[in-house]
């Protein structure tokens, strides 16, 4: 059971439809839909069968709905959110608008998500910049190498607010201020962190932050959510050019009358076909639920999970990155007696045949609750790696 303390969420399983055998905790993959999204879905997909009864403003009104509580979900106002397809899509767009020139450098973690890798990458090519790779030690955090990184070369710094596979927490602030500084730019993958985990955007001020919305916003595939700063939205170029991002775009009678301005704000950076008719209800639904909770509240619930897991993982001779060093929703364990099975994917597929589901990330076992889990979930991912442990 969890804590009485009314700053904490109790479970929130049943809003979930998760089997009672099942023990969840992979949410930093892929964050299970909550019922409502579901019905919602089902709704969505229902109305495709009569699109006889689509007006043009509905072309714009879930969007802009999904994207007014998207801005809120990221500390921002409507007009600075663009809805794209993938983060890949929006470092893209970052990589198009940001300067870096020969022989400047772009920082990036060791091991980082690729997404925010490979464009990063061809643009080094490009220009005839060079990557940076910042490395930690086996219990260091990932803020103060990455500091000592960004020197008066650094042209941009893309990092996430918490490192993928170990949960290391990245100083947004601290690296923020040091950008700042050298003149570098800051783009921001936060697909494991927003929703969960405070972002002070006004004290860290980046160029762009994008975030995917099915993992811990616990939405739809293939949508995702990019914020642009102001200079951004007055002077970015967008890397396509769909209609629906053009002003007067909501008069279909205009639409050949081709127009260079573009909608306000971060809307010229998005996706054709944002307006996606079934997928926008249920992102709509979990995202109302997300604010409801509240990222703080969020936060403080899942930490004494991630903590009990640290715990355990220590009597096992885990490894797990000290307190100060890592979020509080999302945990990487090294347990040296797995390491052989864990290259060859055997911990997640072992786990699975329990009930208890995880991923291995690198040398990592990462645990990822979300308000659905208890400490019991804990318990038996612990139990069920001890009987793996004890088999050699």
């Amino acid at each position: 059971m969890r804590s009485k303390d009314e700053t904490l969420l109790a479970c929130q399983r049943e809003l979930f439809d998760i089997p009672a055998e099942v023990v969840y905790l992979n949410c930093a993959t892929m964050g299970p839909q909550l019922r409502a999204a579901v019905e919602a879905g089902h709704a969505a997909v229902r109305a495709g069968a009569a699109p006889w009864r689509l007006t043009s403003a509905d072309w714009f009104a879930d969007s802009e709905r999904l994207r007014s509580l998207a801005a809120r979900v990221i500390g921002t106002d409507t007009d600075s959110v663009a809805l794209v397809p993938s983060v890949s899509y929006g470092i893209a767009v970052a990589a198009a608008n940001v300067r870096v020139e020969r022989g400047q450098t772009i920082v990036v973690l060791d091991q980082q998500f690729p997404s925010n890798v490979y464009a990063w990458r061809e643009l080094a090519r490009a220009r005839g910049a060079e990557i940076r790779t910042v490395r930690r030690g086996l219990t260091e955090g990932w803020t103060a190498p990455l500091l000592e990184a960004i020197e008066p070369r650094t042209a941009l710094v893309a990092v996430p607010n918490c490192h993928w596979s170990d949960g290391g927490r990245v100083d947004l602030e601290r690296v923020a201020e040091r950008a700042r500084a050298v003149g570098a730019a800051l783009v921001i993958d936060a697909s494991q962190s927003l929703g969960v985990c405070p972002l002070d955007l006004a004290a860290v001020q980046p160029d762009f932050v994008v975030s995917v919305g099915y993992k811990w916003l616990l939405g739809p595939y293939s949508l995702c959510y990019l914020y642009a700063a102001p200079r951004w939205q007055r002077e970015g170029r967008p890397i396509e050019q769909p209609w629906i991002n053009r002003a007067g775009a909501e008069n279909f009678s205009t639409l050949a009358d081709y127009r260079d301005e573009f909608r306000p704000g971060a809307r010229r950076f998005d996706m054709g076909q944002c307006s996606q008719f079934s997928t926008v209800p249920i992102a709509i639904a979990a995202l109302e639920q997300m604010l409801a909770w509240g990222a703080e509240r969020i936060a403080r619930t899942l930490t004494p999970l991630t903590q009990l897991a640290a715990r355990r993982a220590g009597e096992l001779g885990g490894v797990v990155l000290a307190e100060p060093y890592r979020v509080g929703h999302l945990l990487g364990v090294r347990l040296e007696g797995l390491s052989a099975a864990a290259a060859h994917g055997g911990i997640g597929s072992a786990l699975a045949r329990e009930g208890v589901y995880v991923s291995v990330r690198g040398d990592y076992v990462r645990i990822a609750p979300h308000v659905y889990s208890e400490a019991a979930d804990i318990e038996r991912l612990f139990s069920a790696l001890r009987k793996l442990l004890a088999r050699g």
